[in-house]
């Protein structure tokens, strides 16, 4: 099963990310994203963790997405 993301979940990631990367993330960061995370999850049936994972590949490792 192929795991569904939004636009606003890559979002909220790329911006947690960027943040992350230069050592000024925050607990409210953080938080946002895995309560979108957790949302995203439960209305659509998916696993929380499956979700985590994809949206963390695909802000981090796109070029995985050419292969």
């Amino acid at each position: 099963m192929a795991i569904e993301l939004t636009d606003e979940l890559i979002e909220l990631e790329r911006a947690a990310w960027a943040e992350q990367q230069n050592n000024v993330l925050t607990v409210e960061t953080a938080a946002r994203v895995q309560a979108a995370i957790t949302a995203h999850a439960e209305a659509t049936g998916q696993s929380r963790y499956e979700v985590e994972r994809e949206l963390k590949r695909v802000v981090r490792h796109p070029a995985e997405d050419d292969s």
